[in-house]
């Protein structure tokens, strides 16, 4: 499977991200408003990992998790996934996390819109939906710049460093995404 944008490539995690991953995981930045908290060792993020490939090479798929790196120089600058529901209702779940170094250079819409994009017309899924904590405003400007909808809010969802978070929760669904591009 190949999916690339005009400055980004895609492609599944492999057990080599480990050290991209691990150091992607590690900042305080990024971990901001993730309930994954920082990694303590390698070895912790090595098994996030490997759980993920299990999902990702399981008959049928259930998650794709892709490592995003640019085009021109190849270098790893975050990760975006899609999380398979059941394949009756034609749902998954989208999740993203990009270094730093990155933000604010349109990367993750850009990554999200190609994502949306193989979903619905390679997967021929239905409905995508994506949670985001309510402080989270640049991923709330993501989710919205590419046409998800915001349906509402949960209150107290998310444990984030020993907290309850609220959590907004966005979908879009394939007729809409027709409709946006």
């Amino acid at each position: 499977m190949k999916l690339q944008t005009e400055r980004l490539k895609f492609r599944q995690v492999s057990i080599d991200d480990v050290i991209n991953i691990h150091e992607l995981h590690s900042l305080p930045e990024t971990d901001q408003f993730n309930t994954l908290g920082i990694p303590e060792t390698i070895e912790a993020t090595e098994k996030i990992i490997n759980q993920w490939l299990v999902a990702q090479n399981s008959n049928p798929q259930a998650s794709y998790i892709f490592c995003l790196d640019l085009v021109e120089t190849n270098q790893f600058i975050g990760l975006i996934a899609l999380n398979m529901g059941k394949p009756n209702y034609k749902t998954a779940e989208v999740w993203y996390k990009i270094h730093l170094n990155y933000w604010n250079k349109g990367y993750t819409t850009e990554a999200l819109t190609k994502l949306l994009d193989f979903a619905f017309n390679n997967l021929e899924l239905h409905r995508i939906e994506a949670g985001c904590e309510v402080e989270n405003i640049a991923s709330i400007k993501v989710l919205e710049k590419v046409g998800m909808i915001r349906e509402g809010r949960k209150r107290k969802k998310l444990p984030i460093r020993g907290e309850w978070k609220d959590n907004y929760f966005y979908a879009i669904l394939e007729e809409d995404f027709s409709n946006f591009k």
